[in-house]
């Protein structure tokens, strides 16, 4: 049997990934990677993410593998509740928590998550002490969204301020995402 490769769409959170970001270096070292376009990463607008997403899955197709960061996790947990297309699955590390006291101002209609489950496996990665989420918020949304949930240990926010590198814990994750899609 022949296995297809699975694309993987990369989303950043707020901000855009820079060139130290963990996810900004596989995307660098993977030519599979791809980064979804925002039009604004600075005054985000979750319907104009989720159009992104979807705009950048329907581009690479339903073998696609997402990786989303912070506040991409939240335009893909919103993108995944309203899209028919579907992906192979997500990797959705350090998920922000909307009514927590350092969710960015800026972002805007990101407030209210979506409460079914995910329709693709998904894998979430939380930190014990990330400041835009707390590990019972982690908990409580990977239980709800069907997802498993790795604990990092204290890790931050799981970003280039985290000194994570290639961070090759997370490219294993990818790597189970990845062959599971490749073998269905």
């Amino acid at each position: 049997m022949t296995r297809v490769a699975s694309p993987v769409l990369i989303v950043p959170g707020i901000g855009d990934s820079g060139p130290g970001h963990w996810q900004s270096r596989w995307q660098n070292a993977d030519p599979e990677c791809v980064r979804v376009r925002m039009r604004d990463w600075d005054y985000p607008v979750c319907e104009e993410w989720v159009a992104a997403v979807e705009d950048a899955v329907r581009r690479l197709g339903p073998s696609t593998v997402l990786v989303a960061h912070s506040l991409g996790c939240l335009a893909v947990a919103n993108w995944a509740a309203r899209s028919p297309a579907r992906v192979r699955g997500a990797l959705l590390v350090a998920v922000p928590d909307p009514g927590g006291p350092e969710f960015p101002t800026q972002a805007n209609g990101f407030a209210v998550l979506p409460s079914r489950s995910l329709p693709f496996p998904a894998t979430m990665v939380a930190s014990s002490d990330d400041p835009y989420s707390s590990l019972d918020f982690a908990r409580g949304w990977a239980s709800r969204w069907g997802c498993r949930l790795v604990e990092a240990g204290a890790a931050g926010h799981l970003n280039a301020a985290s000194n994570l590198g290639d961070w090759p814990a997370g490219q294993a994750l990818l790597r189970e995402l990845r062959d599971a899609a490749a073998a269905t």
